[in-house]
């Protein structure tokens, strides 16, 4: 299913595929003859869905890196042979191509944020071929979410306000239950503050309230994937989406409410978030304050296997540069430890 020659994210590559593709791989899918006598059940189904949920709290918890060797081997055995079988029923069949689309998503978003972004990118177009053949619209809305944010994490806003846009587009939007409608709405905002679109962002990130806010009704059945996508991820991309926009202050107290309500089991996010919050304090020139920050997240990341934290110390230790020349500051004492935590990332 998946390539593993090393791989660089190409902004060429970087579009979202046009009406008639979503058709076509529908109808193909429907077409298609089986390849091996596995006869799928839905009992294959949930051991997918069950398997989906396991690597995603892995990668909550320890990281992009933790666990990716072992999701690929799975996708390129027991998920392959699924999706060659002989389905049960035609809800079986779409179903059955749902699941794989979202461990395939899993295996993209592992890859971002491992730092392996061609990989990335490789595996969210499939994910995304997948979803479109089990014509699940949410899903797909899902996926191009995280192209967007991949996009916008690499530098590229124009390329992530087009995967934002069609992440938002009908029926994405109109068939996603409102959490995962609030998730897709925030990293929206991020696109349109990023390509200098403020009145834009601004009415997204209300919607995007509203949406989490029905949600904490919970009148709604949701799926799995956005389980994780609550207050704190909220303030979190408001958090970025209001440093794009220059409120350096907002941006902060917004990632302060994310670090004041994180659930503990989204340990690498939480890490990342301080990450940003110290980034923003040193920003507004409060090197103290920032220090004491990083030195929290630095404790975060004990155990975490993931590109993004790695980035994240990186950029703490720049941002020190101008200072941590001064003996004894601490400054240089964290980035002293700042040294020993890239060593443990690896």
């Amino acid at each position: 299913m998946l390539g593993r020659r090393p791989l660089l994210f190409s902004v060429l590559a970087a579009t979202v595929p046009g009406p008639a593709w979503w058709g076509d791989r529908r109808d193909h899918a429907r077409n298609r003859a089986p390849v091996v006598a596995l006869t799928v059940s839905e009992a294959h189904v949930e051991a997918l869905r069950d398997a989906a949920e396991f690597y995603s709290r892995q990668d909550q918890r320890l990281g992009g890196r933790a666990g990716r060797t072992s999701l690929r081997a799975y996708l390129g055995t027991d998920v392959a042979a699924y999706l060659t079988g002989r389905p049960t029923s035609e809800r079986v069949r779409t179903d059955l191509l749902a699941a794989a689309g979202q461990l395939t998503y899993l295996d993209g978003w592992m890859a971002f944020d491992g730092g392996d972004q061609g990989g990335a990118q490789q595996s969210f177009g499939l994910a995304l071929a997948l979803a479109a053949e089990a014509d699940d619209p949410a899903l797909a809305g899902h996926i191009l979410r995280a192209q967007a944010h991949q996009a916008l994490d690499l530098g590229h806003p124009r390329a992530a306000l087009r995967f934002a846009d069609a992440s938002v587009d009908n029926p994405r939007y109109t068939a996603a239950s409102p959490r995962e409608r609030a998730l897709l709405g925030v990293v929206h905002a991020r696109a349109l503050a990023a390509t200098g679109r403020k009145p834009d962002a601004m009415a997204a990130l209300h919607r995007a309230e509203h949406d989490l806010s029905a949600a904490d009704s919970g009148k709604d059945r949701e799926p799995a994937r956005v389980a994780f996508f609550a207050e704190a991820s909220l303030a979190h991309e408001t958090a970025l989406t209001l440093r794009a926009l220059g409120d350096l202050r907002g941006a902060e107290e917004e990632m302060r409410r994310s670090v004041r309500t994180r659930q503990r089991a989204s340990a690498r996010t939480h890490a990342v978030t301080l990450g940003y919050l110290g980034a923003v304090q040193a920003q507004r020139g409060h090197i103290d304050e920032a220090c004491s920050t990083w030195h929290t997240a630095l404790d975060a990341m004990d155990g975490i296997q993931s590109g993004r934290t790695r980035d994240i110390v990186q950029q703490m230790r720049s941002a020190l540069s101008p200072v941590r020349s001064r003996g004894g500051s601490a400054a240089t004492q964290l980035d002293a430890r700042a040294r020993e935590v890239l060593q443990a990332i690896g």
